[in-house]
């Protein structure tokens, strides 16, 4: 038997607070069962694009059933183990025929975004490689959005590298983002300077503590001035806040943590 969580979060927030799917050792569905009572939305990790780490259509019908059961909404975090700007144009492809297949298993849960890496995995960073690696990605989004995909409907996560070497990609097929606070703190960016510059954009957040550049931690190792940052950026956005960890304590002082923050903060606030 896993520790169900103290109390519900359900509209405890003007935004919709949500965690993973992985936050007991166990599947989609068991771990749907137990979070669905107490927050607002489940960030279903589809990291792996093996058959045999996604779940079967039935499994899907099982996530549905559970989402009207408990007033429940997903969003979908798409496969990271494929790639968009691979120098090899059948890697490609095969990366665009992923996408679309997950995509269409997981129409039937209606998400609220699907979340997509598009990585940077070159072996430098001069701006002869960074431009081709762009142009490789600029084709392949291309060809993904001619296959019929809502662009608005996609949110490209921030990772490694500055948001504005995709910003021509993110505008000219209009998607959206996918602000992931813990990475912008491990990579060394301004959180509000980076919120500001895309918030009319961002569909969803991703949001881990961080202690010595490690990530995806309960959210009560963040430093003090770093919380001020968030709490900052959470009062000014209304879409989906998830909390990215991967475990049952660290979400549980997670969710305990942000609720005195928040309280505290709005007792504080003039």
């Amino acid at each position: 038997m896993y520790p169900p969580l103290p109390k519900s979060y359900k509209g405890l927030y003007p935004f919709k607070l949500g965690t993973t799917s992985y936050i007991y050792p166990s599947g989609y569905t068991q771990n749907v069962k137990m979070l669905a009572p107490y927050v607002d939305e489940i960030e279903l990790l589809l990291f792996e694009s093996a058959p045999d780490s996604l779940p079967s259509n039935h499994e899907i019908k099982k996530l549905l059933s559970l989402s009207k059961e408990f007033d429940l909404t997903y969003n979908v975090h798409l496969p990271t183990d494929i790639s968009l700007s691979d120098p090899d144009p059948s890697i490609r492809h095969a990366a665009m025929e992923t996408l679309k297949k997950v995509i269409d298993l997981t129409t039937l849960l209606c998400p609220s975004t699907y979340t997509l890496h598009l990585s940077y995995d070159e072996k430098g960073f001069d701006s002869e490689r960074i431009k081709k690696w762009r142009e490789r990605l600029y084709r392949s989004v291309g060809r993904f959005i001619a296959t019929g995909v809502n662009p608005e409907m996609i949110s490209i996560e921030t990772l490694t590298y500055p948001m504005e070497w995709v910003e021509v990609i993110l505008s000219d097929f209009n998607f959206s983002v996918c602000i992931d606070l813990g990475h912008l703190m491990v990579y060394g960016f301004d959180m509000e300077t980076v919120f500001n510059r895309y918030c009319h954009r961002t569909s969803i957040i991703h949001l881990h503590g961080v202690e010595n550049h490690k990530d995806h931690l309960s959210l009560d190792r963040l430093s003090k001035e770093k919380l001020m940052i968030v709490m900052e950026i959470l009062k000014r956005f209304n879409g989906v806040v998830s909390l990215e960890v991967f475990s049952y304590p660290h979400l549980k002082d997670s969710l305990t943590f942000l609720e005195k923050l928040w309280h505290k903060y709005l007792d504080n606030d003039p």
